[in-house]
C-alpha cells in the first residue's frame, strides 16, 4: 500500500497584535475545495456564517454569495479589530483518504502552540474547532478534553487560560448553523468580546 504524501500547512498563522483568543482547527482542506486563500476556505464550511451570525446577526455578512466565495478583506479587518487569531494544531499531515475529514488525518507535525501563546501576551483563551484539533492540543498541554461547548481552565507558565472546545464548523457535523453559532456565542460572551 502506498504511503500518502505529507502535506505542509499552506497558510501563515494569522496573529493580530491585540489577540484575545486563538482559534485552532486541525488542517485546511485540499486546495481544490478552497474559495479563498485563508482559514476555513471551503464555501460549504460554516465558520464565516457562524461569525456573521454572532457579530452581525447575518450569516451572509462575510460571504460573496454570487461568486460562492468570501469577502477576505472583511474577514481580516474584523479579526484584526476583534483580536481573533487563527491557525491549526498541525503543521503537516497525511490524508489517509482523499477528503477533508479529520477522522482520516494523520498528524505528522503538531503546531508549537505553547510557543505561539508565549508571543500572544493578551491572549486569554484557546478555542479548538473539532475533535482532532482538541485531541492534538490536549496532548500538548496534558489537559482533559472538555465536552463540546464547554471549557477547561488551566495555567500555562503562571498565566491563567481557558480552552474552549467548540463544535466543528464542517457541514459533515450535522447541526444547523444557527445552533453552532449559539454555542460559539457563549465563548465570545464569556470573554466580553460581544
Amino acid at each position: 500500500m502506498e504511503i500518502p504524501k505529507t502535506e505542509h500547512h499552506p497558510f501563515e498563522p494569522f496573529l493580530p497584535d491585540n489577540t484575545q483568543v486563538l482559534m485552532l482547527g486541525s488542517f485546511p482542506p485540499q486546495p481544490k475545495r478552497w474559495a479563498m486563500d485563508f482559514y476555513y476556505p471551503n464555501y460549504t464550511n460554516d465558520m464565516w456564517r457562524i461569525m456573521g451570525i454572532i457579530f452581525y446577526d447575518n450569516k451572509f455578512h462575510f460571504l460573496d454569495v454570487e461568486r460562492k466565495g468570501f469577502h477576505l478583506d472583511k474577514i481580516t479587518d474584523f479579526l484584526n479589530e476583534k483580536g481573533i487569531a487563527f491557525f491549526d494544531t498541525a503543521t503537516s499531515i497525511r490524508r489517509l483518504q482523499d477528503n477533508a475529514s479529520d477522522k482520516f488525518l494523520e498528524v505528522v507535525s503538531a503546531t508549537d502552540v505553547k510557543g505561539m501563546i508565549r508571543n500572544l501576551k493578551d491572549c486569554k483563551a484557546i478555542v479548538t474547532t473539532g475533535e482532532k484539533a482538541t485531541e492534538t492540543l490536549c496532548e500538548q498541554f496534558s489537559l482533559p478534553q472538555p465536552k463540546v461547548g464547554d471549557f477547561v481552565e488551566f495555567t500555562f507558565e503562571e498565566r491563567p487560560l481557558r480552552l474552549y472546545r467548540m463544535p466543528s464548523s464542517s457541514r459533515a457535523y450535522p447541526v444547523a448553523v444557527e445552533k453552532k453559532a449559539s454555542t460559539y456565542r457563549i465563548l465570545f460572551e464569556d470573554l466580553q468580546m460581544i
